[in-house]
């Protein structure tokens, strides 16, 4: 079975493959370089990439057709991202990718807990015991 172009599924494995190689290519790009200067030139190249893609699609919104709601969360997740951007290319300057990634990976853990606690997404007892399975797998991973 394939899955469609338009389901979340297609994506979600995508976005897995890419950030699998985000990791390679940023472990490679950062070994003589500052881990913060890398994440500034990888933030100015996506963002190159995103206002392409928005304009090419003609997908671009004035902004001031966004809520003020909406344009106060986006920032705050902007400010996550850079963050953990920031946080996970100093990890990669200073440990191994095999071994950065599978850590970074317990934000799985941790998105299902934020997501019961804020969000009131409902978890069943098989769903748990896949996220702590992931939890225990991506820290036995990260062991050498």
């Amino acid at each position: 079975m394939t899955p469609s172009i338009s389901s979340w599924q297609f994506w979600a494995v995508l976005s897995a493959i890419f950030a699998a190689l985000t990791a390679i290519f940023a472990k490679v790009g950062i070994q003589h370089i500052n881990s913060d200067f890398a994440t500034f030139i990888r933030t100015i190249v996506i963002l190159c990439v995103l206002a392409m893609i928005l304009f090419a699609t003609r997908q671009y919104q004035p902004l001031n057709s966004i809520s003020w709601k909406t344009f106060g969360f986006l920032v705050l997740s902007g400010l996550a991202t850079g963050a953990s951007w920031i946080c996970y290319f100093r990890a990669l300057k200073l440990g191994e990718a095999s071994q950065v990634a599978p850590i970074d990976k317990l934000s799985v853990v941790m998105v299902a807990i934020f997501g019961c606690m804020f969000l009131g997404e409902k978890l069943s007892a098989s769903n748990w015991i896949g996220v702590a399975l992931i939890g225990v797998g991506a820290i036995m991973v990260s062991f050498k």
